[in-house]
């Protein structure tokens, strides 16, 4: 018996959940879905409706991601706990301020109550500069990572988002004032755990056999 989880590849938030479950060590069975078609299963034990989604070998299910991620850290006793309660603030930020702006500069056009689209995009892009202005001091400042020469939590939890919003324009991202920033991600994307979790998946279909993820 296995945890299972319903994800879908791109999405930054199961993203972070799968990154954590593979630093962990954890095998579980893996769920691709499609958010245009998401499956009844996991709407039956998540009506909200959104990835990832955890059923744990108890059955308990986790529809939050930050919650996958302290799952998986407590199940396995990773050293990553001692970080969880300083990652915490900056975890908020992201998931709020800088969350909110990434939405408006890939997708403006879906904020044209807020004012035109070129404005929305830009004043978007200014406001997130704001958050990756301080990742840049912090990286700088802790010789590689957030909160110290080793990565944390929050550095597992955020690095997803900043990615996302590095493909919205990525000539602007090449020439945009965070070096250290840049640096930092790209330390993320260059890991052997970050190739695996990005392997791509049928979608699931009940029919199918099941796909366990083996660490």
């Amino acid at each position: 018996m296995y945890p299972v989880l319903y994800s879908f590849r791109r999405c930054p938030y199961a993203m972070r959940a799968r990154m954590a479950i593979r630093l962990c060590g954890i095998s579980y069975e893996h769920r691709e879905i499609l958010l245009r078609e998401k499956p009844q299963t996991m709407l039956d034990v998540s009506p909200k409706g959104t990835v990832p989604v955890l059923v744990t070998e108890e059955g308990k299910v986790i529809d939050e991601s930050l919650d996958v991620m302290l799952w998986a850290i407590e199940k396995s006793g990773h050293k990553l706990a001692k970080t969880i309660d300083a990652s915490m603030p900056w975890i908020h930020k992201n998931d709020t301020f800088f969350k909110r702006n990434l939405d408006r500069f890939k997708y403006p056009n879906r904020y044209e109550d807020e004012g035109e689209t070129s404005q929305v995009r830009d004043e978007a892009y200014k406001q997130a500069g704001v958050f990756l202005a301080e990742l840049e001091d912090a990286i700088n400042v802790n010789n590689g990572y957030i909160l110290s020469e080793q990565p944390s939590v929050a550095d597992f939890a955020i690095f997803p988002f900043v990615r996302q919003f590095s493909k919205v324009d990525e000539d602007l991202w090449v020439s945009n004032s965070y070096p250290k920033v840049r640096e930092w991600l790209d330390i993320f994307l260059g890991k052997e755990a970050f190739s695996d979790i990005m392997t791509k998946q049928v979608v699931w279909s009940p029919e199918n056999n099941p796909l366990i993820i083996q660490f």
